[in-house]
């Protein structure tokens, strides 16, 4: 019998202690200088991610619950399960879970090797 997988623990990034952020997977891109990287986040009702940027664009699925979000230069969306959402690299947003559960998304990041995966905003 096999030893099952053990999945290595998730790099700390900006967010750690305000969102849960499991990392599904990491690894090179097509496009010379770019990883693809997934992460499943889950958002507690009324918590807030914080303006933030991303140095690639964000592929994003709503799994569970509904999120608003808030995309600098566009109108606020609101997001239920099912809903897709596209974030353009280095452009700030904004996500917060509105209830009432807990909100989960799955982002798949096509990003630059090397750069941190999420900045936060002052």
């Amino acid at each position: 019998m096999s030893e099952p997988a053990v999945r290595p623990a998730s790099p700390p990034d900006a967010f750690a202690g305000r969102l849960e952020r499991t990392e599904v997977q990491r690894g090179p891109s097509s496009i010379p200088g770019r990883e693809i990287v997934q992460v499943l986040t889950r958002i507690p009702v009324g918590v807030a991610s914080g303006w933030h940027t991303h140095p690639g664009e964000e592929v994003g699925y709503i799994l569970a619950g509904t999120v608003t979000m808030a995309i600098r230069g566009r109108d606020t969306l609101t997001l239920h399960a099912g809903d897709g959402f596209l974030i353009p690299p280095g452009v700030p947003h904004d996500a917060r879970d509105v209830g009432p559960g807990t909100g989960q998304m799955l982002s798949t990041y096509v990003v630059a090797t090397g750069q941190p995966l999420v900045t936060l905003l002052g």
